[in-house]
């Protein structure tokens, strides 16, 4: 972890992919992350693949560089614990309807009386004072909702959903922004804040961000849809031995391009060389592109687009990123020895601070850290075991492999 946010204390009580892919980034840049799971762990623990059954690649994959407590925080026990750590936190985070935030005592009015001074974000599915507020919310459901799997459909207008989880991992860099900027605010102004990054909202903002198009304007300019991104002919163009993609942007590139394929005739046309008339008719210049590049393999296109300076990529598998050579030039799958799971591979992080090595937490077990955190609280080990026997708290303790 890098040491750029040392010192502030956030009190993760996210579950599944969101609120943790969110907390992990905290955690990256070195916040103390403590996750509160219930006695049973984060339900993502279970996703397989995995080496032990609390152990998913999944869950190993969002929950680097944090410590966890394994609470049952429907009880008085679980509760009087909870409060103690939110007293102490600098930021509060879940991912809960706040009818479930209210149940469990964690609602922005509860945890404000315990600690005012608290930065307090949540990502529920849907914004908590609009007609869906009730909703349950999954990555599938937001992808229907929010009019990706639509963009997405197939040639036979079959919706598909994009296969990664996006609206998760998106609202995920949503809600750690939202953590930054209250945490900014507290100290500049010494007052805490509550922010709510909703889900649906997330996705419908960060798509309509070009898809509003025409009726950006009141009154409208056209309907809905960014012509560019939404032309049929905007995919991967195929080769003789595989697929390429290639993004001519500027009137250079695409001069650059069409002297390439022998089309002089285009480079000086007004939908090359007219930024307004070629994004009105992108589509028919992508036309021109998916019937020239079968003449070349993908190795013919690499090397010719190189050498004219026109933006292209390969069309990579997943596995074949394993073996970028970028990615393998700076070392960015890095594998470690985890204390339970074995010899592990984690991909790198999103961002690099100058001058610094990271040196990470590895994903915890369920309740691994659990004693060291209460008697941080000053807990007694009688009290603590107590605690346990009551099944108010739970501890995991297992041998290296």
């Amino acid at each position: 972890m890098f040491s750029l946010l040392n010192g502030i204390k956030v009190l993760d009580l996210t579950t599944i992919v969101l609120g943790p892919y969110a907390t992990q980034f905290l955690g990256d840049f070195g916040a103390d992350v403590i996750k509160v799971e219930n006695i049973t762990g984060d339900l993502f623990r279970t996703v397989r693949p995995g080496r032990s059954a609390e152990m998913g690649a999944g869950f190993i994959n969002c929950n680097r560089n944090k410590k966890t407590i394994a609470l049952d925080l429907k009880s008085e026990g679980g509760q009087e614990i909870l409060q103690k750590l939110i007293a102490e936190a600098d930021v509060v985070v879940h991912n809960m309807r706040t009818a479930t935030a209210e149940r469990l005592g964690i609602d922005y009015p509860a945890v404000k009386k315990i600690n005012d001074k608290i930065v307090y974000c949540f990502a529920p599915g849907y914004g908590q004072s609009g007609a869906y507020a009730h909703k349950p919310a999954y990555d599938d459901i937001i992808q229907a909702e929010s009019g990706i799997a639509y963009l997405n459909r197939t040639s036979d207008g079959q919706p598909r959903f994009i296969p990664t989880i996006i609206c998760d991992k998106v609202g995920g860099m949503h809600l750690a922004m939202s953590v930054l900027a209250g945490v900014v605010h507290r100290l500049k102004h010494n007052e805490g804040t509550c922010i709510e990054a909703p889900m649906f909202e997330g996705m419908v903002s960060f798509l309509m961000t070009e898809q509003l198009a025409g009726e950006t304007f009141v009154p409208p300019l056209g309907g809905t849809g960014y012509e560019r991104l939404n032309s049929p002919y905007r995919k991967p163009f195929p080769t003789s031995n595989g697929y390429i993609s290639i993004l001519p942007y500027s009137t250079r590139h695409w001069q650059r391009f069409f002297r390439l394929i022998g089309r002089e005739d285009m480079t000086e046309h007004a939908t090359v060389t007219d930024p307004v008339k070629r994004s009105e008719n992108v589509g028919s210049l992508y036309k021109i592109v998916s019937e020239a590049t079968p003449a070349r393999t993908t190795e013919e296109w690499v090397t010719a687009l190189t050498e004219i300076d026109v933006p292209f990529a390969p069309v990579n598998n997943i596995d074949s990123l394993l073996h970028d050579p970028h990615l393998s030039s700076i070392r960015f799958f890095n594998e470690y020895e985890h204390p339970s799971e074995g010899r592990l591979r984690q991909p790198g992080k999103p961002f690099n601070v100058d001058g610094e090595v990271t040196d990470d937490l590895p994903p915890p077990l369920p309740g691994q850290h659990t004693v060291s955190i209460l008697e941080a609280l000053g807990y007694s080990h009688d009290a603590i075991d107590e605690l346990q026997k009551k099944n108010i708290i739970f501890s995991t303790e297992r041998s290296e492999k």
